[in-house]
């Protein structure tokens, strides 16, 4: 299993607004992926500022630029949600980092997991914290003891240090057990990763 942990440079922290539709006088704005707010003409969401709306386009403010959004795109600003949330972790002896935190609110141990796609719990672990792999999308993973079959769910929320997540996408092995959790790329790459040394440093992007 590779543990390859990439050192990114600082970048600010931002905000992902997204257009999911119009309704009437008002757009649809998402941040981060989550559901959709209505947001009348001249408001604010998210750090954006909703100027115009022009049939199927809406142009927003963010950070003093104007910027056209159609639906399904996305801006990227400043903004003060989940600004200064991060996470400091500390490696054991073999460079591995491990993190205590919650999935949908209940404590959850974390192994960090560039080589992960997904957020992965064991059977046993999804059992525990109330998740029915039955409602999710059945495939098959290769772990390192071969093809697995699991299960693809979305998490409501996942918490590392300051950081909160929501709409986490997971998978659940189907049968056997994982001694942890695995903190994979669908958590990891909504969060600035900077390595020194033998601290690891999480902040939320978005």
């Amino acid at each position: 299993m590779p543990w390859l942990l990439l050192a990114l440079s600082s970048v600010s922290l931002a905000a992902d607004v997204g257009l999911a539709g119009v309704m009437g006088s008002k757009a649809m704005l998402t941040l981060g992926g989550g559901d959709p707010e209505a947001v009348a003409i001249g408001q604010s969401y998210g750090g954006a500022r909703v100027v115009a709306i022009q049939g199927d386009q809406v142009i927003v403010e963010i950070d003093g630029r104007r910027r056209p959004l159609k639906v399904g795109q996305h801006a990227v600003g400043n903004a003060g949600a989940g600004e200064g949330s991060k996470a400091i972790l500390t490696s054991d002896g073999q460079g591995h980092f491990y993190a205590n935190g919650t999935i949908n609110g209940r404590s959850a141990r974390f192994l960090v997991d560039t080589g992960a796609t997904m957020v992965s719990l064991g059977a046993g672990d999804a059992k525990r914290l109330g998740l029915d792999p039955a409602k999710g999308k059945r495939g098959y993973s290769q772990t390192a003891n071969g093809q697995v079959e699991v299960s693809k769910l979305t998490l409501d929320s996942v918490q590392v240090g300051d950081i909160t997540l929501h709409q986490v996408d997971a998978i659940v092995h189907a049968s056997g057990d994982l001694p942890f959790a695995l903190l994979g790329m669908s958590f990891l790459n909504r969060t600035e990763m900077v390595r020194d040394g033998d601290t690891l440093t999480l902040r939320r992007r978005y």
